[in-house]
């Protein structure tokens, strides 16, 4: 099953794997989790002291007339009942803490492994469904740890404990609250399986709203520009909102159906207590001291029984968040360091494709047999139509993939044999939708180099051509912009894009499609800056404007993934293949090929 079918997967009620998984995150916190237990102990004495207490000062204190008694019996109740509130404030202060180190860890784990893995992941996982995982699952074993570990405990020992003493006191009345409790066992394992299926279908829609919020904002040009905000809006409303509240309403259903059982339960268990130990106390056979014991421990008992049920719908959320959670720490990362991978030297950037072939499904070759020599500082050209496989040769290059065959090599260096981080630092990479982060100008040109100082930023923005427009800025370098620069236009983005890889210093620079989406005059103003930024260095440039590289010093033309054509844009013409056709329908005019 892909992970995408995993989000909606109902999962196990117990998974023994993923228990165990949740309990080593527990090991650093041994000292706290121990502690915990104290306190949980505090509070379970505090609980079951209290009923005897109020029973003796009826017994011994109000029905002899003994005021000195009953305040001191009223000031021992007060006692044990500040213990019982000081060891259950100290058990959730303490597991509180646990649960926030613990979701720290957890999602700083997360965060670390969603970025190291590959592109392929990205392309069939959901963004919505990514932030679903480290935010609200997250949260949910975040619950789990704070409210239930110990508290499981607590409860199961206060039943114990509850059981004990009244068996003590008095076996009929014991039996009333036994049959009491049969009753409510068997509601509660009814109970459990449709609380189960609610929830986890619940879960399945919130992460479908997640998923449906991130497209929708992250589309939202392509929305407004295609007037599909209504049938967006419709789509949300009507189907994925109306199943989140569906399934928000089936799980509101079946808590109301079982928690007014469970206190019906309970009142006609007190009902039932009260008469016979009535009866008791008219026989003389039960003190009314006993009888308020009783009554008093029955409605504790209750108490614990309500909350494991609540904790049982905890433990199923924890159960179905953790395989998720796990089912995404374990995904594997494709394109991962060799072990004994080393640290890639300052290159010169000369670049060897050698026999390479390359699949991104393992069925589908969309790279034959490519060969393809770039000398340290040459720009190559890479051309086509789309799907011909140059994007591939980017992807390939970057190392964003690994090949199916054959091998790439910088310098003479296996790029499957160096590090990642040394190869990629290395490079520039230039894309047709520049991304920007939130944060000022000269933070994103930054982000090309973060030791850079500010007057180097300002010095490759000069060289790029983009000092101009950003001192025009209402702050200059330090305007701050929104997340993916919506409020300023393609070509200054792209230009801020030129800006960041100049200041990075790449030895080997990757245009894709650079000036596909700019006007003629920011056309010619990102030519000029190309001049400085390919100046001394290799470079990939795809594009579709066949007249941006010209100048390029080999043009490989590629057609269904395989290189057809390679050569100067003069030889291209003049041998009158595909590239020729290409240029010719880019100008819609017979071009002369020269004798």
């Amino acid at each position: 099953m892909g992970l995408r079918g995993a989000a909606a997967e109902e999962g196990k009620g117990f998974d023994l794997q993923v228990t165990l998984r949740l309990l080593r995150y527990l090991k650093p916190y041994r000292r706290e989790v121990i502690k915990a237990f104290g306190f949980m102990l505090l509070a379970v004495i505090g609980n079951l002291a209290g009923p005897p207490v109020i029973g003796y000062a009826i017994d011994e204190g109000i029905r002899r007339g003994d005021l000195s008694l009953v305040t001191a019996t009223v000031l021992l109740y007060l006692f044990v009942l500040g213990m019982g509130l000081f060891g259950l404030h100290g058990m959730f202060n303490t597991m509180a803490s646990v649960g926030q180190g613990i979701i720290r860890r957890l999602r700083d784990e997360l965060f670390e492994h969603i970025q190291m893995l590959s592109m392929s992941f990205f392309a069939s996982y959901e963004t919505g469904r990514l932030i679903s995982r480290v935010i609200n699952d997250v949260n949910v074993l975040r619950e789990m740890i704070t409210f239930s570990i110990v508290g499981v405990a607590r409860d199961l020992l206060t039943l114990v404990g509850i059981v004990a003493v009244m068996l003590s006191i008095n076996a009929p009345l014991t039996a009333v609250a036994g049959t009491a409790v049969i009753i409510m066992l068997f509601l509660a394992n009814i109970w459990r399986i449709y609380a189960r299926r609610a929830y986890i279908r619940a879960r399945t829609a919130v992460a479908d709203v997640n998923a449906e919020l991130a497209e929708s904002f992250n589309g939202v040009r392509v929305v407004q520009s295609f007037s599909r905000e209504q049938y967006n809006y419709n789509r949300f409303r009507n189907v994925i909102n109306k199943e989140n509240l569906d399934a928000s309403m089936r799980t509101a259903l079946v808590a109301a159906l079982f928690f007014p059982a469970i206190e019906m339960i309970g009142g006609v268990s007190v009902g039932a207590l009260i008469w016979l130990g009535g009866t008791l106390i008219l026989q003389d056979a039960l003190t009314a001291g006993t009888l308020v014991t009783f009554v008093l421990y029955i409605d504790q008992f209750f108490w614990p029984i309500r909350m494991l049920a609540q904790r049982y719908n905890t433990f199923q959320a924890t159960m179905a968040a953790g395989e998720k959670i796990f089912t995404l720490l374990d995904t594997e990362v494709e394109v991962r360091d060799a072990e004994d991978a080393q640290v890639l030297p300052p290159i010169k950037g000369h670049v060897r494709f050698e026999n390479v072939t390359f699949s991104y499904d393992e069925e589908t070759i969309v790279l034959h047999d490519a060969t393809l020599d770039v000398p340290a500082g040459t720009t190559v050209a890479l051309v086509g139509h789309t799907g011909a496989g140059k994007s591939t040769i980017i992807n390939l290059l970057l190392r964003f993939y690994d090949v199916s065959s054959g091998r790439i090599t910088i310098d003479g260096y296996d790029i499957s044999k160096v590090t990642q981080q040394s190869l990629r630092s290395q490079m520039g990479v230039v894309l047709q939708q520049t991304f920007l982060f939130g944060g000022t100008v000269m933070d994103n040109i930054r982000y090309g180099r973060l030791d850079a100082t500010d007057d180097e930023v300002i010095e490759a923005a000069k060289a790029v051509g983009a000092h101009e427009f950003i001192m025009a800025m209402e702050n200059g370098y330090h305007t701050e912009i929104q997340e993916g620069g919506a409020l300023i236009s393609v070509g200054q983005r792209q230009l801020l894009a030129f800006a960041r890889a100049l200041l990075s210093d790449p030895r080997i620079l990757i245009l894709d499609e650079a000036t596909a989406s700019v006007d003629t005059r920011t056309e010619k103003i990102i030519q000029e800056a190309l001049e400085r930024l390919l100046q001394d260095r290799t470079a990939f440039v795809i594009a579709h404007r066949l007249s941006t590289i010209t100048g390029a010093d080999q043009i490989v033309v590629l057609d269904h993934g395989r290189i057809i054509e390679r050569g100067t844009h003069e030889e291209l013409l003049a041998l009158g293949g595909k590239y020729r056709d290409l240029y010719t329908m880019a100008y819609a005019e017979p071009i002369e090929t020269a004798a």
